[in-house]
């Protein structure tokens, strides 16, 4: 069997239980997070009004990355997903890395949205303990991705719906101060603010680029929506509807709520007078505002926290199939469920609870520096795997794509751009540069391991659950 007939990959037993809306919901949960109610207000200092063409920016090459697995993931759906395709493409040793990257992404985020749900509590509970928190958010989260896919969705579907209503309720609230200046005496506010405080690119076009560090970490977790394909229903449907309506409302989410703000309030007063989001609210004198977000922030990080999880899992499974991590990884419970995978993540990410105990005011800020590495190389690998992927098919089988990514090769060389940009903006910022430092030395332990267990001898003998499939 040629390549154009089918991949060596795993042969899964995962259940079929998500629906469309749980697919949309799990992709725009695992997007929507600090990034945007955290990381909006240093992200403005930063580029000024110009952070709204990061957002567009960063939301384009997203938009392309979901499209690029989108295209395999429809013909080929399996919840290794990518880091599957690489095995394939690229040999043993970079899906070795990739898979153990993702996870790694995914499990350093856990950590930090254990963190966040600890500091969110501490708003109600000022002497509550932080760890404590932690250690109960990671224990209830664990204990639902065990029980089945489809509680876990149905969990992720109401987190995130929580989000995009308080989003919707944001833009609503800021389109009528700025349109019709409620809450500002019935004086429209109107857009002055984006251009007269220096300007549009007050910062100039480097101020952009450094954003584009943060703007890439709130777009993380896209990829998510190609480890659902193993487990959607019907993924040939689900998968397309998902990625293009996901595609728009988060670019409408990010952009439009960055647009509001800063059309607002001039972008020289965010991050002195309080929580961008808040202060909408508040200026609709809504009071209470402040609970009121923290309680949105503190739902966003436990849906996060459960995209985490759920990945993780997937990740650990897929990696145990193809003989890349230890075969007790492959082991399915009673609700087909990785548990094994899901365990194991929550023993590494418990690391998180003991570094919430001893460092409670740092560990927020020393585990969220080093994930957005994992984030470009997930997006560099995907839009390498769809290059050669398309190289594989025959011109015949390029015409009959079931969904087919427009302008490739083209659009895989600027998200290959888009990647070295980040990194050069990540030098740019000594807050930044610590992942730059992290990364290499994962993956030098990485290509250590790998010599070290053998595991390119062990994937050359595929186990008899990976077997050829057709398509």
């Amino acid at each position: 069997m040629s390549k154009e007939q089918g991949m060596q990959l795993e042969k899964e037993n995962l259940k079929r239980e998500l629906q469309d809306r749980h697919i949309q919901l799990i992709a725009i949960g695992g997007i929507i997070g600090i990034g945007l109610f955290l990381g909006s207000a240093s992200s403005i200092k930063m580029a000024g009004p110009g952070l709204i063409v990061s957002y567009a920016l960063g939301g384009l090459i997203m938009f392309c990355v979901m499209r690029m697995l989108g295209e395999i993931g429809v013909e080929y759906p399996v919840s290794s997903s990518f880091t599957g395709y690489a095995r394939e493409f690229y040999g043993p040793k970079i899906a070795f890395i990739t898979g153990w990257t993702y996870w790694y992404m995914w499990a350093t985020i856990a950590m930090c949205e254990i963190s966040g749900a600890g500091i969110y509590m501490k708003f109600w509970w000022p002497d509550i303990s932080q760890w404590m928190v932690a250690l109960v958010c990671l224990i209830v989260f664990t204990g639902t991705n065990l029980i089945a896919v489809k509680l876990y969705g149905e969990f992720e579907f109401w987190f995130a719906l929580i989000k995009v209503v308080t989003i919707i309720a944001m833009l609503i609230c800021g389109g009528a101060i700025i349109l019709f200046g409620v809450g500002n005496g019935g004086v429209a506010v109107g857009i002055s603010n984006l251009w007269t405080h220096g300007g549009f690119f007050a910062k100039g076009i480097s101020g952009v680029v450094m954003a584009l560090v943060m703007v890439t970490f709130a777009y993380s977790g896209c990829e998510m929506i190609g480890i659902t394909a193993g487990e959607a229903a019907n993924p040939e449907v689900t998968l397309k509807s998902a990625i293009n309506k996901v595609f728009w409302r988060i670019l409408i989410f990010y952009c439009g709520s960055i647009f509001v703000i800063l059309a607002i309030y001039p972008w020289t007063e965010i991050g002195k007078i309080g929580s961008p989001f808040v202060l909408v609210f508040k200026r609709m004198g809504l009071d209470g505002a402040a609970s009121v977000m923290n309680g949105v922030m503190l739902t966003s990080a436990l849906s996060c926290l459960n995209s985490g999880i759920y990945t993780c899992g997937r990740m650990i499974y897929g990696l145990g199939l193809r003989k890349e991590g230890p075969a007790w990884m492959a082991k399915l419970n009673a609700g087909q469920v990785p548990v094994n995978g899901i365990l194991f993540t929550m023993a590494v990410v418990a690391i998180g609870v003991v570094m919430n105990y001893f460092l409670p005011g740092k560990v927020f800020d020393i585990i969220s520096s080093v994930v957005s590495t994992g984030c470009l190389w997930s997006w560099g690998i995907i839009a390498l795997i769809h290059l050669k992927w398309r190289k594989s098919l025959s011109p015949e089988r390029l015409v009959n794509l079931k969904f087919p990514l427009p302008a490739s090769p083209y659009l895989n060389w600027v998200v290959l751009f888009y990647v070295a940009l980040v990194c050069v903006g990540m030098t740019m910022n000594p807050g930044d540069r610590l992942a730059l430092y992290v990364f290499p030395i994962w993956i030098l332990i990485l290509l250590i391991s790998y010599k070290v267990f053998n595991i390119e001898e062990k994937t050359k003998v595929i186990s008899p659950e990976a077997k050829k499939m057709e398509w």
